[in-house]
């Protein structure tokens, strides 16, 4: 063992202030961790023998045994996603099966579970203050779910089966990775690609250099097609080849579903497994199990769903026939059969959002709004890649209170694609470091952009603009907690369906005027963004907003009906539940062999199984905290001020530390309305 690396100087085992992202590699993974866990079992074993219901006794030291073991594990998976190698793979591979079995045994810790359900019963119990009222109460709860209460027969089951699905969601994403790098095209023919805009054929150029056709140039060719979204989206959007078009997008559905990379009985074992785990917990579904740490429940979700859908299927239906008299106007070929792979208009927006420019813009709202400088920290902390940057948050007195990390571009060879944003370290009284009285946060943004060609910046889409202010959205509140129990600080704890709240709320200031013409500054002349363009991104907005609208209520609905009345290895496959649900969520019949199923990642290999109807939950959530800066006044500069600080000191400051209703409660005064949400996609006609 000691051959792999001496376990001295291992990265992962060292005491640092930020991670050694820079050394840490695959042959540090397997003896590092296995003496991390050796030493973590022998923390929880002394934790055991000494527990007693107090915060010095039981919640500090597990604090710091649930805080070493993400930090560390975090560190590798992160690696993983932005420089995946097949080595770093299989270390993971070998030593996940370890870690959850340490996962579990925490989490099914006896002498732990009763030591917080004495602090819960205790006479002292009111006197707790809120924060820490639910952080006994989610240890609680998670014990339970994690099958604290069952026989010992039975708990053998159950952790084979958490076993078991966490081997089966990391097979699934892996099938979805390499089935999306298998797809190759490679295109000589300038005929073939008519319609691509330079950026796109610059793009496609880089990939087949990369590939070995050293020549490649985005005038001449050849060109090298891919299904990562960079290449996918562009030529689904602007290709006129329609054969083209037809090819990408049927590979593109089809990822993951036939040959060694099929994921399919994948998914159908994911579920069976599930629902015997509800069952042994005593839940009827899995989305039972699921709704037991959310706001809503099967049936308030599938209420707001229904509401929704009705609300967004005449305007869908519209929808299709305008765009097929627009393309009859045109006079398209195939404007009567309007089929699937027709799309919106995003290219001639892309030379007035460059990244620097945007990054700006951003800081500058952030600044206006919570009252916050962002101030470039490159150097400070080691990075994985030389074009990731590091920034460190300051109060309005220049105090440093959080640090990120923000990895931009796209690397298709090695980095899953997606943008996220994670946390790296959270803020902690526990886990200060010497001399300080809190550990600041820390956390990750990565996204998948473009990279810059020569001397042109990464020029951005509209929807990539959007995507960077959402994931900020949660870094904010991660990073900008008040709250010091590090296991209920920023987004710990937050209940799921509450977390997107902040990252869809930032979304809606891509619209707001002032803000938008801030950043959107053509990247050669330096002029703004024409007042017809912003007119035209403003009616883009609502521009199909039924059709887009009814796709993600299609995802959450067919998430839920999966969860709930899907029996596995009946007559019913997970094909027809697609269908069934298609037929009153898309207004075009869903082709016959769309297998979206089989990269349905957020359920099958993230955290939104029986959650994903979350996003729509939140959305409502956002846009009602948007509009209290509309009541207010967008234009009333002070107005504005005064709101963002009420927005920074309740839902970005309490963190997981009380329940989201009160805390949206406290922000609005008032309990969330879907209204606002319908008002800005511009359904409410169509509900009146």
């Amino acid at each position: 063992m000691a051959s792999e690396d001496s376990l001295s100087s291992n990265p992962l085992l060292q005491n640092f202030e930020f991670p050694p992202f820079d050394v840490v590699d695959a042959h540090h993974v397997r003896p590092g961790i296995r003496a991390l866990l050796h030493q973590l079992e022998a923390e929880l074993e002394q934790l055991e023998k000494t527990v007693e219901p107090s915060w010095p006794k039981l919640v500090e030291p597990l604090e710091k045994i649930i805080d070493r073991l993400t930090v560390v594990w975090g560190m590798i998976n992160h690696l993983k996603a932005v420089k995946d190698t097949p080595e770093l793979r299989a270390a993971i591979e070998e030593v996940q099966p370890e870690k959850v079995k340490f996962q579990l045994r925490l989490g099914q810790s006896k002498p732990i579970y009763n030591a917080f359900k004495s602090i819960r019963e205790s006479p002292d119990w009111n006197t707790l203050i809120e924060a820490r009222q639910r952080l006994v109460e989610a240890q609680i709860k998670e014990a339970v779910l994690s099958g604290i209460a069952l026989e010992d027969d039975k708990r053998e089951e159950f952790n084979k089966i958490e076993q078991e699905l966490e081997k089966l969601s990391h097979e699934f994403s892996e099938n979805v990775l390499d089935a999306t790098k298998k797809f190759e095209k490679l295109i000589t023919d300038k005929k073939e690609i008519e319609g691509l805009p330079p950026s796109a054929l610059g793009l496609f150029a880089q990939a087949a250099v990369s590939k070995g056709h050293e020549n490649a140039t985005a005038d001449a060719g050849p060109w090298l097609i891919t299904l990562d979204a960079p290449s996918y989206l562009p030529v689904m959007q602007h290709a006129t080849n329609r054969a083209l078009r037809e090819e990408v997008y049927r590979a593109y559905l089809s990822r993951a579903s036939s040959g060694e990379l099929d994921n399919t009985t994948i998914i159908d074992q994911i579920l069976k497994l599930r629902l015997e785990k509800a069952k042994l917990l005593g839940y009827s579904n899995y989305a039972e199990v699921s709704m037991a740490t959310k706001m809503a429940t099967v049936e308030t979700a599938d209420e707001l769903l229904e509401k929704l859908r009705s609300a967004s299927w005449a305007p869908a239906v519209q929808d299709i026939e305008d765009l097929k008299s627009f393309a009859k106007d045109q006079g398209a070929i195939e404007a009567d059969s309007l089929t699937h792979w027709t799309s919106l208009f995003g290219e001639e927006l892309r030379p007035y959002f460059s990244l620097p420019k945007v990054m700006a813009g951003l800081f500058g709202l952030a600044k206006t709004l919570f009252g916050i400088d962002v101030a470039p920290a490159d150097g400070v902390a080691p990075v994985w890649n030389s074009d990731v940057r590091f920034y460190c948050i300051k109060d309005s007195s220049g105090n440093p209170t959080a640090y990120f990390y923000f990895d931009p571009y796209s690397r298709p060879s090695e980095k899953r694609d997606g943008a996220w944003m994670d946390e790296v370290f959270s803020r902690s009284r526990v886990m200060s470091q010497k001399g300080s009285s809190v550990r600041l946060p820390v956390a990750q943004m990565v996204c998948n952009q473009t990279p810059p060609v020569g001397d042109k910046p990464s020029l951005m889409t509209f929807r990539e603009v959007e995507t960077v202010f959402h994931e900020f959205g949660h870094a904010l509140q991660h990073m900008l907690t008040k709250e010091d129990e590090g296991l209920v600080a920023g987004i710990r704890n937050i209940e799921w369906d509450a977390v997107e709240l902040p990252s869809q709320f930032m979304e809606n200031w891509c619209y707001h005027r002032e803000t938008l013409m801030s950043i959107a500054k053509h990247y050669q002349t330096g002029e703004t963004l024409p007042e017809n363009v912003y007119k035209k991104l403003l009616a883009a907005r609502t521009f199909r907003a039924g059709s887009l609208s009814l796709r993600q209520l299609k995802f959450a609905t067919v998430d839920l009906e999966l969860h709930t009345k899907y029996a596995p290895g009946g007559t019913e496959s997970i094909y027809d539940v697609d269908q069934r649900v298609s037929m009153k969520t898309q207004v075009i019949p869903l082709l016959p062999e769309d297998r979206f199923l089989c990269s349905f990642s957020h359920i099958f290999a993230g955290g939104y199984a029986a959650g994903y109807y979350s996003y729509k939950w939140a959305e409502v959530l956002s846009a009602d905290a948007f509009s209290a800066f509309e009541d207010a006044g967008l234009d009333d500069i002070k107005a504005v001020k005064e709101t963002g600080q009420r927005f920074r000191n309740t839902i970005l400051a309490l963190g997981g530390g009380k329940a989201p209703l009160q805390v949206f409660v406290e922000f609005r005064g008032r309990e969330p309305s879907p209204e606002p949400l319908l008002r800005h996609n511009g359904l409410l006609v169509a509900t009146a």
